[in-house]
């Protein structure tokens, strides 16, 4: 079986072909939109993914050495994400599928992040620790869905590093030789400043009193930068690792897997590796290049979605920005 998929939920499209045999990513191929200053502008990315999503489809296939006709389906992440972003991916889809007469296999942004973690970790019931820009959630199987067990309660973990490191002065670039900037300027810090909040509110975590308080405590030039930054990285990436501990406790699952961009942390995932010895379970962290997004993790999600028989029509194929993760049915987890 092989599948094409196309991402482009946020500032990457991707497209990528996998099989369903070692090795199972034939092709990955990415163009990621870098806004001038700020953030990702919504419109803007939609622009480039516009611009330079059909020559990636086209690489994705060349590398991979098949042509449309070959393949069995065409995966595309309909939600969740940014609206402008996801049509466009969407389009892109349904056109491919309407014309070369192939399945259109409707794949959760969220779903995907986790399952390609667990194709490279070989774990198959873990507890789910899901990092990102836009996400922040602790996860497990249940009853035929990922539930969620604890999650933050303003804004995600991924977006909390980015903006301190922005209103900083520190990013963009936010990554230097694969190191968030705000983790390298914690490194320097010498001093934990106590009066920084940390919240934790039974399973769920929130970011916004923490940023707050430091962009108010940088302004008054009473304490150094480095120490803000070692304070507030120590402070949120200690809060996860709570959650998720609880999670473990809550859900008895032997496994941890860590997915999603903020997954590339040497820092947070030395921090697991501590939480996980002390109860002895395993730990997993999808690689650095599946951490972000990509084409490969909708395709095999997709693959698996179509083994059960999981399609949509180009009709029908809407884009759901706010499509949850435990709202998706999972009939290969079964």
């Amino acid at each position: 079986m092989i599948v094409l998929g196309i991402e482009s939920s946020a500032h990457t499209f991707g497209a990528s072909v996998v099989q369903d045999s070692e090795p199972y990513i034939l092709s990955d191929v990415r163009r990621k939109y870098v806004p001038e200053k700020g953030g990702i502008h919504p419109k803007e990315a939609s622009l480039h993914h516009i611009t330079h999503g059909p020559q990636a489809v086209r690489e994705a296939l060349r590398a991979a050495g098949v042509s449309p006709k070959d393949l069995d389906g065409i995966a595309v992440a309909l939600g969740p994400g940014l609206g402008p972003c996801l049509r466009v991916g969407a389009t892109f889809a349904r056109a491919l599928a309407a014309y070369f007469r192939k399945p259109l296999i409707p794949v959760n942004h969220a779903v995907a992040h986790i399952e390609i973690g667990r194709l490279f970790s070989g774990f198959h019931d873990p507890l789910v620790v899901y990092l990102s820009g836009g996400n922040t959630i602790i996860a497990a199987y249940a009853e035929g869905r990922y539930r969620i067990f604890g999650e933050t309660l303003d804004i995600a973990l991924g977006n909390f590093i980015d903006t301190l490191a922005r209103e900083l002065g520190l990013a963009p670039p936010y990554i230097i030789e694969g190191r968030h900037v705000l983790e390298l300027c914690a490194e320097k810090g010498s001093k934990f400043i106590e009066e920084l909040p940390y919240i934790v509110k039974g399973q769920d975590v929130s970011f916004s009193g923490l940023l707050t308080a430091a962009l108010r405590l940088a302004a008054s030039k009473r304490v150094s930068k480095e120490d803000i930054c070692l304070t507030s990285v120590e402070i949120a990436y200690s809060s996860i690792v709570e959650v998720a501990e609880r999670g473990l406790a809550h859900t008895g699952k032997k496994e941890v897997l860590l997915v999603g961009g903020v997954a590339a942390s040497p820092m947070l995932k030395g921090k697991f590796e501590a939480m996980c010895r002390s109860r002895g379970v395993k730990l997993s962290v999808v690689p650095p290049k599946y951490a972000v997004d990509n084409g490969a993790m909708i395709a095999w999600t997709g693959l698996l979605a179509l083994r059960h028989g999981v399609t949509v029509s180009p009709e029908e194929a809407y884009v759901n920005q706010r499509w949850k993760l435990d709202g998706v049915d999972l009939p290969w987890m079964g």
